[in-house]
């Protein structure tokens, strides 16, 4: 959790760790097919809660040519706002599950999704009956 000393510093290591196998087979068949080409693995760790180590996120975007201070402190904002915004669905849809109650669960979604999904599943609300 993104509330506990060192998420970031451990979050990167696992990335690193599980893919470096995949890394690894890359730049072997690389090397081998003498294509010239090298692999490198680039992390962008975000919290659940939206927390960002915004040095590091800022100047792993800068390594990969984004130079312009304002376009990266834009894509880290807009970061930001995604994975909120993402997590706040997961809740969402966490709290349907526990709630059997339709008309609640309809309510807390946007009306965009509730909709695209009552269609695409050809569900239909019943009356409700006084």
């Amino acid at each position: 959790m993104d509330t506990n000393d060192g998420w970031a510093e451990k979050s990167e290591k696992e990335k690193n760790d599980r893919y470096s196998s995949n890394l690894g087979f890359i730049n072997h068949l690389s090397n081998r097919e003498k294509s010239g080409w090298k692999a490198s693995q680039t992390n962008f760790t975000t919290g659940v809660r939206g927390s960002i180590h915004t040095n590091q996120f800022l100047t792993t975007l800068e390594s990969l040519g984004v130079t312009n201070k304002n376009t990266r402190e834009a894509i880290r904002n807009r970061t930001v706002q995604k994975t909120l915004s993402t997590s706040d669905m997961i809740l969402k849809f966490f709290l349907i599950a526990l709630n059997p109650k339709t008309e609640w669960t309809l309510q807390t979604l946007p009306t965009e999704i509730a909709n695209k999904n009552m269609e695409r599943f050809n569900l239909h609300l019943q009356p409700s009956r006084m």
